[in-house]
C-alpha cells in the first residue's frame, strides 16, 4: 500500500498548516482561557472553503475525500484541538449525515449553508441518563397530521449553544427497539427549542457544549431525516465517521506535544547541556514519535477504507482507541519534560493535556471502543 499523500492532499495539508499558524495558533490560548467560540476564525475557514471539505461541490463543499478531511482536522488540531474538533464534527458527522440520508430538498435547504460555513451544525443524541447506552434515551417524537412534536432533554451537545441546525434523535416507536428511533432536522428558530449555557469544561474549552431542551417542539414531517426507524443506524454511522475525526484530532495533539517537547528540550540547559541530550528525555521523545507514527497510520488507514467503500468501523475504533490513549499518555510526558514550566497556565503543553483527556471519552469511550473491536473480531471468527 502506498502511504504517501497525493499531490492535492499534500497541498491541502500545507495550506491548512499555514492557515493554522497564521490564524489559529495566535488566539488558541485566549479562546481556551475565555471559553470563547472564535466567530472570526470560522468566518475565515468558511471563506477558504474549509467548512465542507468532504462534501461534494454541488452542495457547497470542497468535494475532497475523507482522508483529506482527516488531514485537515489533524493540522488544525495541532494548533487548537477545540477548533479541529468543531471542524471535524460539523462536516464529518452532521454534513455527511445530511448528504447520505437527506432528501434533495433537505440538502439544498440545510446541507448547502452548512458546507459553505454560513450555518453551524449540531448532533443531539446523549441525554443525562443515556451516554454509551444509546437505547436508554427518553426523548420522544409524537406524530400528528402534519409533523412531529418533540419533547426531551439532550446534554453534552457539541455546538449546542451556537448551532443553526440540529440533528435530533428521538423515539418514534419505542416498542420497536432498535428500529424505533428516528432522526429529525430541527432549525434553531423552532419554537420549543431552548439551548442551554455553555458548560465550563476542563479542556476543549472554546468548543461550545450545552444542554438543549425540547418542549412541545413541533417540526413538519419534511424534517424527518431518512425514514422512521432509521435514527439509530444514522447515529451509529455518524459515530464511525466521527471516530476517524477524533483520531485525527488526537494525532494533531500528539504532534503538537512532540513539537513542544523537542523545542523545549533543546533549549533547556541543565548540568551544562540541553536536556534533550539526557537519555531519559531522549527516550521519552523516541516513544512519543513512534506512537505518533503508529497513530497517524491507523487513522489514515481507517479513512482510506472509508473512501474505498470498504467496512471501516473496526479500524475507526482501533484508530480512535490507540491515537487518543497515545495522546493522553504523551501529553503527560510532554508536561514532565517541561517540568514546572509545563504546569503553568498558558504553557501549550498544559492546554494539550487537558484537551487530550476528552478524546478518550467522547464519540465512544476507550472501553466502548474495545467492545466494538472485540465484538467485530469475535463475530468474524465465529
Amino acid at each position: 500500500m502506498d502511504f504517501a499523500l497525493t499531490e492535492e492532499q499534500g497541498l491541502i495539508r500545507n495550506n491548512m498548516r499555514e492557515f493554522a499558524e497564521r490564524y489559529v495558533e495566535p488566539i488558541a490560548a485566549e479562546i481556551d482561557e475565555n471559553n470563547r467560540h472564535p466567530v472570526e476564525l470560522f468566518r475565515n475557514l468558511a471563506e477558504g472553503g474549509w467548512m465542507g471539505i468532504p462534501i461534494p461541490e454541488q452542495y457547497g463543499g470542497a468535494g475532497a475525500d475523507f482522508l483529506t478531511h482527516a488531514v485537515a482536522v489533524e493540522e488544525v488540531s495541532r494548533s487548537c484541538s477545540s477548533t479541529g474538533f468543531t471542524l471535524s464534527f460539523h462536516a464529518g458527522i452532521i454534513g455527511i449525515a445530511l448528504l447520505l440520508s437527506g432528501t434533495e430538498d433537505q440538502k439544498q435547504k440545510y446541507l448547502v449553508p452548512l458546507a459553505q460555513g454560513r450555518h453551524l451544525g449540531s448532533f443531539a443524541l446523549t441525554e443525562p441518563g443515556a451516554g454509551t447506552d444509546v437505547m436508554s434515551v427518553s426523548t420522544h417524537a409524537v406524530r400528528d397530521e402534519q409533523g412531529y412534536i418533540i419533547n426531551g432533554t439532550k446534554t453534552f451537545v457539541s455546538n449546542g449553544p451556537i448551532a443553526d441546525t440540529y440533528i435530533v434523535f428521538c423515539w418514534t416507536d419505542k416498542s420497536a427497539g432498535r428500529n424505533g428511533m428516528s432522526a429529525f432536522i430541527v432549525p434553531r428558530e423552532t419554537p420549543g427549542l431552548k439551548p442551554g449555557e455553555h458548560f465550563q469544561k476542563m479542556g476543549l474549552r472554546s468548543s461550545q457544549t450545552s444542554e438543549v431542551v425540547f418542549r412541545d417542539c413541533w417540526i413538519p414531517k419534511e424534517n424527518l431525516l431518512g425514514d422512521e426507524g432509521q435514527g439509530l443506524a444514522i447515529a451509529m454511522e455518524g459515530f464511525e465517521r466521527g471516530r476517524i475525526g477524533i483520531a485525527a484530532q488526537a494525532v494533531g495533539i500528539l504532534q503538537a506535544a512532540l513539537d513542544e517537547s523537542i523545542r523545549y528540550s533543546k533549549e533547556r540547559m541543565q548540568f551544562g547541556k540541553p536536556i534533550a541530550r539526557q537519555q531519559a528525555i531522549a527516550w521519552m521523545i523516541a516513544d512519543m514519535a513512534t506512537d505518533l507514527s503508529a497513530a497517524r497510520l491507523l487513522t489514515y488507514h481507517a479513512a482510506y477504507l472509508k473512501d474505498s467503500n470498504q467496512p471501516f468501523g473496526k479500524e475507526a475504533s482501533m484508530a480512535k482507541l490507540f491515537a487518543t490513549e497515545a495522546a493522553m499518555r504523551h501529553t503527560v510526558k510532554a508536561v514532565q519534560i517541561h517540568g514546572g514550566y509545563g504546569y503553568i497556565k498558558g504553557a501549550k503543553v498544559e492546554r494539550l493535556i487537558r484537551d487530550a483527556k476528552i478524546a478518550e471519552v467522547y464519540e465512544g469511550t476507550s472501553e466502548a471502543q474495545r467492545m466494538v473491536i472485540s465484538g467485530k473480531i469475535l463475530q468474524r471468527q465465529g
